[in-house]
């Protein structure tokens, strides 16, 4: 009993009291701080000052809490100096991945709601902290990437600019007219509500292939309709290929033994019919 009348409830109490009300104003600071910055700086921002604004608020308050307590500061920035070094040394990846968040803060490479591609994962941005960031895939997948690692591959950012470009693959039988056919997709572009006006689609002739003769087609479309866009013209471009009577044609493999021989020959035979003696035969031995 002597040991809980020796206890400072008074100070302990006003203690948590200064505890509890720094969690409540640096909640309602940060939101404010959110709401501020959401109508003039960008969603990455806005989540990382207000974050900021609250472990600052928190900070200082937790600090006061334990003076009131009855704690020395003096001991207790030596003890958080000493924790910090300790810390420091023990997760040294940890400290890599909070300064190469510090440097994807600056740069700003990508922001929240963004779509990239980082070492073959494609996804959506949909968190940004001091270690890593987070991005929904396509198929929903949830997929946590160190801040490092952002730091030392190549990032791609398929949000950045307002319109891409789609490019198709069209391959023509060596009898087909080239010139006809680019005029064919050039038309397919200019009826297709996708595909925009400016900058034009163009079609190149990139190689002479083993069946083929390799086309390119390219058009641009708004970033919001890259999968409609591509999708619906693979599908224009087979009909309209179709309709024309322009052959696409495809690989056929041949049976061959050798320079001084003709490809053998496939030739499917009907079964022979059983004789009746054959059939007496298999009676008398089963």
């Amino acid at each position: 009993m002597q040991m809980f009348t020796d206890i400072a409830w008074g100070q302990w109490i006003s203690s948590g009291f200064i505890l509890v009300l720094g969690i409540v104003l640096a909640s309602l600071a940060a939101r404010s701080v959110s709401r501020v910055m959401s109508k003039r700086s960008s969603r990455h921002h806005t989540v990382m000052i207000r974050r900021l604004v609250f472990y600052v608020i928190f900070l200082l308050f937790g600090v006061a809490a334990l003076r009131e307590a009855g704690f020395s500061l003096d001991v207790v920035l030596g003890a958080a100096g000493i924790l910090t070094v300790a810390i420091g040394f023990a997760s040294q990846t940890s400290a890599s991945n909070m300064i190469s968040g510090l440097f994807l803060l600056v740069e700003k490479p990508f922001e929240i709601g963004d779509v990239i591609e980082v070492e073959k994962t494609t996804g959506e941005v949909v968190g940004i902290d001091m270690l890593s960031v987070k991005l929904r895939t396509r198929d929903n997948l949830y997929v946590r990437i160190p801040n490092e690692t952002l730091i030392k591959t190549p990032v791609v950012n398929r949000s950045r600019f307002p319109i891409r470009r789609i490019d198709l693959q069209v391959g023509i039988a060596y009898a087909e007219d080239a010139e006809k056919v680019e005029k064919l997709l050039l038309e397919l572009a200019e009826k297709n509500p996708a595909c925009l006006e400016e900058p034009k689609a163009f079609v190149l002739v990139t190689a002479f292939g083993p069946s083929s003769v390799d086309l390119q087609f390219s058009f641009w479309v708004p970033k919001d309709k890259v999968l409609e866009g591509k999708s619906g013209m693979l599908v224009a471009v087979k009909k309209a290929l179709d309709k024309a009577d322009i052959e696409i044609p495809f690989p056929h493999t041949s049976i061959y033994a050798g320079s001084h021989s003709e490809p053998f020959r496939v030739q499917l035979m009907a079964p022979e019919k059983v004789t009746e003696k054959e059939e007496l035969d298999v009676q008398k031995d089963s």
